[in-house]
């Protein structure tokens, strides 16, 4: 089997309501890109990107740019050796991780249907039917966020992601944490995400009043210097997204006493063959995983869903199913989330084929 031809769509998805981060991070309307690489045995695979504006060193219109220099890399290349072709991949173009992930999820995603096997058996086998989905609440108001934490309860959900410091005002902050942990009582996991827009002193100010309540932090400064300080200052765990993008990093953040939990981003790391190891090595220093994407629809969902499936006993904190996060839905018969938890797709491969009709025309074919 060989890669016979490249097609590259551009799709918008808009956020059900405005999601609103620290530092001015929005997620109101987007451009996701997919990715669906062709063979000589007519088996089609599919991958997808969603970079967010300002979050991670990747931007939208970077995606076409870089897919168009790899494709010439890809043609006649054989797909079941997906590290190997990654390897050249990174070779001939250094960096563009976020551009590669949606390469990288096409190949896994032909891999599978080849074998004729699920992606999970693939990634290390089945260990769990569904996964815990935490509810990520846009950073506004602190009653707003109570209501939506208060929605999300209702349908099962028991994790909470609660956005801060999009007003810089540290009180605010506390307010948003002692309310939405009071609204859904003891037990459910409640952790207040910064996306690096923290500084120590507010952070450490907020951590401190709510010390006395069951609460995670997550990401508030920029380094895992400063996360680490804002940890030992306040005694809370800590978990980590933005600074944990590769191997160094993950061992960097364990080092320093910040790696508790840490969020495993397919782009971020650029595939599900750099999560794989990226995921042996958190499971060997002990921490919690948070499998998924920056953002993006149900493409990226279903590769975050199988990687979350086959993830070891003991090691998975949740996953999250991004495509209920938007509009429109790519693959209208994707899983969707049931009682608070979400299962990965049947079938061979990914399991998801996106609906022609909502991609329209690709923006860039290479054959």
């Amino acid at each position: 089997m060989k890669i016979t031809g490249l097609s590259l769509w551009s799709v918008t998805l808009t956020s059900h309501e405005a999601y609103h981060m620290a530092e001015g991070k929005t997620c109101g309307t987007v451009i996701s890109h997919v990715v669906r690489l062709e063979t000589d045995t007519g088996l089609h695979g599919w991958g997808e990107v969603c970079p967010i504006p300002h979050y991670l060193p990747a931007y939208a219109g970077g995606v076409p740019s870089a897919v168009q220099e790899l494709a010439p890399k890809l043609l006649g290349v054989s797909p079941l050796g997906v590290d190997a072709v990654m390897r050249d991949l990174d070779a001939h173009l250094i960096g563009h991780r976020y551009a590669k992930s949606a390469i990288d999820i096409a190949l896994w995603d032909l891999y599978g249907k080849a074998a004729d096997l699920p992606l999970y058996t693939l990634l290390g086998g089945r260990v769990r039917q569904d996964m815990p989905l935490y509810h990520s609440i846009t950073c506004v108001a602190p009653e707003e966020m109570v209501r939506i934490a208060e929605d999300a309860y209702a349908t099962g959900i028991r994790q909470f992601q609660v956005k801060l410091g999009v007003d810089q005002n540290w009180e605010a902050d506390v307010e948003r944490l002692t309310k939405v942990r009071e609204a859904v009582g003891g037990g459910p996991l409640v952790y207040g995400d910064w996306n690096c827009g923290a500084s120590k002193l507010h952070a450490t100010r907020v951590g401190r009043a709510v010390s006395h309540l069951d609460i995670m932090l997550e990401q508030p400064c920029k380094t895992l210097e400063d996360c680490a300080a804002v940890r030992q200052a306040t005694g809370l765990p800590m978990k980590i997204d933005e600074a944990a993008h590769d191997i160094a990093s993950l061992w960097r953040a364990h080092e320093l006493g910040v790696l508790d939990a840490v969020a495993l981003k397919l782009s971020k790391f650029g595939g599900l063959s750099a999560m794989r190891r990226a995921r042996d090595v958190t499971v060997h220093l002990g921490a919690e995983i948070c499998a998924e994407c920056t953002w993006g629809s149900d493409i990226v969902t279903a590769a975050a869903l199988h990687f979350a499936a086959s993830t070891p006993r003991g090691s998975l904190l949740n996953t999250c199913d991004l495509s209920s996060y938007v509009a429109p839905r790519l693959c209208p018969c994707a899983p969707q989330r049931s009682n608070g938890r979400i299962a990965p797709p049947e079938g061979t491969g990914l399991g998801v084929v996106p609906d022609r009709d909502i991609l329209g025309a690709p923006i860039l074919e290479v054959s």
